[in-house]
């Protein structure tokens, strides 16, 4: 793998290119998944390949290859540098680059206990039990259980003279019951729909207990079937779980990218009202509401030493007391909004496919509230757990997410069960209405393993923390 990136940037530096990087990648990647008594997926693939980036007379090229021959980098190199001649031929601006110091490094996440040390047997029974222990109620018709593990090896070379070597490892499962009664059907899933995996080793998995939170999710399963189904009214909403992640994700993460704000994604999944005039002057939510990326939080999807601009990992300010403070960047758009260096929000999904710009990690910072007294504070409310749908407009305004169960609280207690949640809202009147942040005890990391972006799509990884929040005046329906 260096051979490569070495014999690619000595190429580079021959054709005399602006700039050039080349990034050879193995990753492998172990899927297991069973439904019910049977397993569906079994799956060890390794891929490996490399890809080239050139920026020459102001225009990129990108090429790629899965074939390790040493013969292959200089056509691989050429074939770049033609494509940034041609895309430089037709540019309205020539693309500036964030200046970035050189590293030579090597990364790797913290893991205490490799996943793919353990058994493929031991895995396959874990989930064996899930499913049985699902299923021993006859109202669980359905119940699907999987894992996965990715271990990321990774070479980074530039031109400028950085030399990175990564190491990442990504751990998950989860699983989920449906429950069927006539017509009706519930799905209830642990430890949620999305958030089933971080970054870390097989001790995340043991962590999870996920043995010992079947029976809970069985139940609650069966019992939304017979639950009254949530009332359309105005109240407060207090979120949690992955819903709470998802709705960081998309009404925040995905506005702030900058490309999209600069108008790159349009034509695919929208832009963002969050335009640059608004830096340091919008407010974007209440003043608790403090939004910060992290590229060096443990445990992140998104967490790394470098990302693929080659960029060292860092931390910042999207939203600062409810005001919007920052962007997810990369070295050639950093200098739009006046930054003198890119934030590494940088990534590719593969060795095939160039960087783009994707959301971090991104986190809700605590309040000082215990979540109890959010409860008993709270006098006509509802609390909403765990995604089940979801829905936003081009320009990441409106939106309406529907969660897979609900439970009412009324004159500060908890009161009932409904089935079939949904809240709908404009993006910064829901945050301006946050008013209450449950403190750093509550505080948890969930993970969004399937990001889309881009033409090719590119599904990318990162995480969510947060604790337990309450938003007042929220419009709720059932589906």
């Amino acid at each position: 793998m260096k051979e490569f990136a070495k014999k690619a940037v000595e190429i580079m530096n021959f054709k005399k290119v602006s700039f050039g990087d080349v990034r050879v990648i193995e990753e492998r990647t172990q899927n297991i998944n069973m439904k019910n008594t049977e397993l569906t997926e079994m799956r060890d693939d390794i891929t490996l390949g490399f890809g080239v980036r050139v920026l020459y007379n102001g225009g990129w090229g990108f090429a790629s290859s899965n074939i390790m021959k040493i013969s292959e980098v200089e056509n691989v190199v050429n074939r770049a540098i033609e494509i940034a001649k041609a895309s430089s031929m037709i540019r309205r601006q020539k693309v500036k680059l964030a200046p970035e110091p050189s590293y030579k490094d090597i990364w790797k996440t913290p893991v205490l206990k490799d996943p793919f040390e353990v058994s493929i047997e031991k895995k396959i029974d874990i989930l064996s039990k899930i499913n049985e222990g699902l299923l021993k109620n006859n109202l669980i018709r359905i119940a699907n259980s999987k894992m996965t593990f990715i271990k990321t090896h990774k070479i980074y070379m530039s031109t400028e003279g950085s030399d990175i070597e990564q190491i990442l490892y990504y751990s998950g499962a989860g699983y989920n019951a449906t429950a069927i009664d006539g017509n009706e059907v519930q799905i209830r899933s642990y430890p949620g729909g999305h958030a089933y995996m971080l970054s870390m080793g097989w001790e995340y998995i043991e962590s999870l207990n996920l043995l010992d939170n079947v029976e809970k999710t069985s139940q609650e399963a069966v019992s939304l079937l017979s639950a009254p189904p949530c009332p359309s009214d105005e109240m407060d909403l207090i979120i949690y779980g992955d819903q709470l992640a998802l709705q960081i994700h998309e009404s925040t993460g995905h506005a702030t990218e900058l490309d999209r704000v600069l108008g790159y994604e349009e034509s695919y999944a929208g832009s963002s009202f969050l335009t640059t005039e608004k830096l340091n002057k919008f407010r974007y939510g209440s003043d608790i509401v403090n939004l910060v990326a992290d590229t060096t939080l443990p445990g992140g999807l998104a967490t790394c030493g470098y990302d693929d601009d080659g960029v060292r990992a860092q931390r910042w300010y999207i939203v600062k007391n409810g005001i919007l403070s920052g962007y997810m960047t990369n070295r050639e758009f950093a200098h739009i909004i006046g930054h003198k260096r890119s934030c590494g929000a940088n990534r590719a999904d593969s060795y095939r496919s160039i960087p783009i710009i994707r959301i971090t990690n991104l986190s809700l910072m605590p309040g000082e509230w215990e979540y109890e007294d959010i409860i008993r504070s709270t006098k006509k409310g509802i609390i909403m757990e765990n995604n089940k749908s979801w829905s936003i407009d081009q320009k990441r305004l409106n939106f309406q997410f529907g969660c897979e169960i609900g439970w009412l609280i009324e004159n500060g207690k908890i009161t009932r069960m409904v089935k079939n949640p949904v809240y709908q809202g404009i993006t910064y009147e829901f945050w301006r209405n946050c008013d209450a942040i449950a403190n750093e005890k509550y505080w948890k990391l969930y993970g969004v393993s399937n990001c889309g972006k881009g033409q090719p799509t590119q599904i990318f990884k990162m995480s969510h923390a947060s604790s337990p929040a309450r938003f007042k005046k929220v419009k709720v329906f059932s589906r």
